[in-house]
């Protein structure tokens, strides 16, 4: 079954914003960082203290986040600090969603749906500037 949460993206302050965010809507915060997690290999030791992955959970509300990784590739400014980040159970359940989505050539910063060590992981921005981010189980 397909999931859909916000994502925000913050440039080294992702702990911080999200320990606020649940101080303002409770809930239980899980965060997770870099240096704990299969993929810090993937990345230079500096950016290993920043948060791979945080997830909030209040009720109804969600609210999924991390820290900036693509510097300075890509650097973050207003307008490219969140996404909608969709979640899925199998790899075929998240490649038709991500085919009809990414319409052709009309995005950009596209990274096929590919293995990870957490699972499936894929990303792009449509045609309209929105940035959508998927992950999934490992496929079968």
């Amino acid at each position: 079954m397909l999931h859909c949460t916000p994502f925000l993206l913050f440039d080294g302050n992702c702990a911080e914003a999200m320990t606020f965010y649940q101080e303002c809507l409770g809930g239980t915060l899980r965060l997770t960082q870099l240096r704990d997690t299969p993929m810090k290999d993937m990345f230079p030791p500096e950016k290993h203290g920043r948060i791979i992955n945080a997830y909030l959970k209040s009720e109804a509300i969600e609210i999924s986040a991390t820290d900036w990784m693509a510097s300075p590739d890509f650097e973050p400014v207003l307008g490219n600090t969140f996404a909608l980040f969709v979640t899925g159970e199998t790899h075929d359940e998240l490649k038709t969603i991500f085919d009809k989505l990414r319409d052709g050539e009309h995005n950009s910063r596209l990274q096929e749906l590919h293995e990870m060590p957490f699972g499936i992981y894929g990303q792009f921005y449509d045609r309209y500037g929105i940035q959508w981010i998927f992950r999934g189980a490992r496929k079968e």
